[in-house]
């Protein structure tokens, strides 16, 4: 008797179905991870960002910048460019700012890129965004 060697198709369809399972589960906790990674960008960015605007005004007696471009020209630079927020959007800098009465605004849409919800980033905390977690 001659045995030939490999697998069976049943071995080769339980294999397939493993790594298919193996492939989703790993899939589902990275999208989790990607949206983790531009909130701590996006956070990053703000405080860079709100540095930056606080030296900003200390060279120009007090002064806040009237748009984030004013940062990146004349005499001194105080960052080297505006990065767009991680999904694409510009950062949104209002001076005179509607939740920080006495200075700025500086938020980001957040990943669903719309203003005035709870995924919003921002350089205010009026804790409504806790009381949702």
């Amino acid at each position: 008797m001659q045995r030939n060697s490999g697998f069976t198709l049943i071995e080769l369809i339980l294999v397939t179905v493993i790594i298919g399972i193996l492939a989703g589960s790993v899939a589902l906790n990275v999208k989790g991870r990607v949206t983790q990674a531009g909130t701590a960008r996006a956070k990053g960015d703000i405080a860079t960002y709100e540095t930056a605007i606080d030296t900003y005004a200390l060279d120009h007696q007090d002064k806040l910048p009237k748009t984030l471009k004013d940062l990146t020209s004349g005499e001194r630079t105080y960052v080297r460019i505006i990065k767009k927020d991680p999904w694409g959007q510009d950062y949104i800098y209002k001076n005179p700012g509607t939740h920080m009465k006495n200075g700025y605004d500086l938020y980001s849409k957040g990943p669903d890129k719309v203003a005035g919800n709870d995924d919003d980033i921002v350089n205010w905390d009026d804790g409504s965004q806790d009381d949702q977690k």
